[in-house]
């Protein structure tokens, strides 16, 4: 299979396109340049790719010619804007990113032969935030308060739309919760802001401690991905679907914190709280996967704890050993344990 993946550069796009790689699938990426920190950068992993492309998904045109040029088997749609407080600084690069690109990309699709499968990726961020004390089931209402679940809500709708009126192959959107792992330097993410703070002996700066978040293993998220692609080529499957851990598993920010100062090996009690005011984020948040563990048999292999300690020996490891060789140990690990 030669499967394509927008935003490869990214953290869940390097992960994907070195498991994809390592399952001996042809990959090809489009994204746009990585940042200069980054797990694409550190594990040196352009050699895996058969077209390594540098497109803005904004750019109709030549996202089009770009993907025609790989012309894919199996495309998921990774590339976004992703980050909140980003898209209150600049929400009209984010709602044209998030909804445009992903339009754009459906219609790069439209003239491709031998295409068998689409995955587009939203969000646990799409539903409209009621501090529901359940987890958020696919029927659900959408929405966001702020530009980035607002965005991504309006991309979550527009592929629904795209698919009842124009698909002609099984086409399926995935949404995920909060995804954790090692390789993730992005700014204002939780598990890179206390690396970058224990590595420069400063006491991590949190918001909204008592947040509660579906946390859930980068590797746990990108196979239920790839089960529900599996399922689309082979059942013809379609549709919205969940991604998140055991409902059972409610965990709050602090309670991340405290485990992920542990696991690095220092001092758990040891955070403040930001002191300027925040933008607007939901409090309670968990998704209801029921759906993709029933029908497509997935499940999480990783539960928090083992989550957390995969994530902080990534990191700790990482310091001294081969990041590629660090990584692609923890997929041939990860693939080892039977659903």
């Amino acid at each position: 299979m030669h499967y394509l993946i927008t935003g490869h550069t990214g953290f869940k796009g390097s992960w994907l396109s070195l498991i994809l790689s390592m399952q001996g699938h042809t990959v090809s990426g489009i994204s746009l340049d990585p940042e200069s920190k980054s797990l694409y950068i550190d594990a040196k992993l352009s050699n895996i790719f058969n077209k390594d492309l540098r497109v803005d998904i904004r750019d109709r045109v030549s996202l089009r010619r770009a993907v025609e040029e790989i012309s894919p088997n199996a495309v998921i749609h990774l590339a976004a804007q992703p980050l909140v407080r980003y898209s209150y600084i600049h929400p009209q690069e984010t709602f044209d990113t998030n909804v445009m690109g992903t339009i754009n990309l459906l219609e790069a699709t439209r003239t491709l032969k031998d295409l068998k499968a689409v995955l587009i990726v939203t969000t646990d961020k799409v539903y409209k935030n009621l501090n529901h004390l359940r987890g958020y089931v696919e029927t659900d209402e959408l929405g966001g308060v702020d530009p980035y679940s607002a965005s991504k809500a309006a991309a979550d709708i527009a592929a629904q739309s795209w698919i009842e009126s124009f698909a002609e192959i099984p086409m399926t959107i995935a949404r995920a919760g909060n995804v954790i792992g090692g390789g993730d330097w992005a700014a204002d993410r939780i598990i890179p802001d206390l690396v970058r703070a224990y590595s420069s002996n400063e006491v991590p700066v949190i918001r909204y401690p008592e947040a509660i978040r579906p946390w859930q293993h980068v590797l746990d998220c990108l196979n239920g991905y790839l089960k529900l692609i599996d399922a689309q080529i082979s059942d013809q499957v379609s549709g919205e679907w969940n991604f998140g851990p055991d409902l059972l598993t409610k965990s709050t920010v602090v309670q991340l914190v405290t485990k992920f100062g542990e696991a690095m090996g220092f001092d758990d009690s040891m955070w403040v709280l930001e002191n300027s005011s925040s933008p607007h984020e939901a409090g309670y948040l968990l998704l209801d996967s029921t759906k993709a563990r029933s029908i497509l048999g997935w499940k999480d292999r990783l539960d928090f704890d083992s989550t957390i300690n995969w994530t902080a020996d990534w990191y700790k490891n990482a310091m001294n050993l081969d990041v590629r060789s660090v990584t692609e140990g923890q997929v041939s690990r990860f693939l080892s344990i039977a659903d």
